[in-house]
């Protein structure tokens, strides 16, 4: 097992965001994240990578257990330097061209040279289909391409796991294929991924197990074929059937 968090809880004064959540992730597995909005779902990936404090909770990662309601600094540049994210808004720097957002990474998040990290950084954006670009700005470029740089500063960590969060729900319809063909492509390369995300098609054709996520609660998991042809849970059902025409 290469994460397993146990008895996740998470509140914003009265509001029960995450209710004791139970969530693993296998070397090399794909999980995508499905469920109506508000559900919690971007709040665990935010807990996992600790850009928020769960209020309990254990995370056993790569061996290292680690208490989620008291993380050491230490432990929690530790999980983000093998634990990678890619942002529903991009969180590119705007003064920073799309070869800088990917390599200041590995130059200051792990002490690499400046011409040994735009080496990398340019591969990254080789591989993204991007290398064209690497001397604009964010705001030369579309949504997508933003995304695919996102994508580019994520892997070029090599990290152990990438957690997205729905990728691309600020996308435009036409710009979607092109982020969703990238993620593929890592996923055939054996890329661990945790997937929160509104695009169906991929959780059907790409995730190795689906979680449904509501109300702060895992209501149901399995693998794509058990989730969308064969929900037990009603609520899982009633999901489902309301945007049927998506998968």
């Amino acid at each position: 097992m290469l994460l397993d968090i146990r008895d996740i809880k998470k509140t914003f004064k009265d509001n029960h965001v995450l209710k004791g959540i139970d969530f693993s992730v296998e070397q090399g597995e794909v999980v995508a994240i499905i469920g109506p909005s508000g559900s919690g779902k971007t709040t665990l990936l935010r807990n996992i990578n600790f850009l928020e404090t769960a209020n309990s909770g254990t995370m056993n990662f790569r061996d290292q257990k680690i208490d989620m309601a008291n993380p050491s600094k230490e432990q929690m540049l530790w999980v983000r330097r093998h634990m990678a994210m890619v942002f529903q808004n991009y969180n590119l720097f705007k003064n920073k061209t799309a070869l800088e957002n990917i390599s200041e990474g590995l130059v200051y998040g792990q002490s690499m040279g400046k011409k040994a990290a735009e080496s990398l950084a340019e591969t990254a954006l080789d591989q993204v289909g991007l290398i064209d670009k690497k001397d604009f700005y964010p705001s030369q470029l579309s949504g997508g391409q933003q995304q695919r740089i996102g994508i580019a500063r994520a892997t070029v960590l090599n990290p152990d796991i990438i957690l997205f969060d729905e990728p691309t729900s600020a996308l435009d319809p036409e710009l979607v294929g092109t982020v969703l063909r990238d993620m593929k492509q890592l996923a055939e390369n054996g890329q661990t991924m945790v997937v929160v995300t509104h695009q169906m098609s991929f959780a059907r054709n790409v995730a190795d197990r689906v979680i449904f996520f509501a109300d702060g609660e895992i209501v149901e998991q399995g693998d794509a074929e058990e989730i969308f042809d064969h929900p037990k849970n009603n609520r899982t059902q009633q999901f489902l059937s309301a945007i049927a025409e998506d998968y």
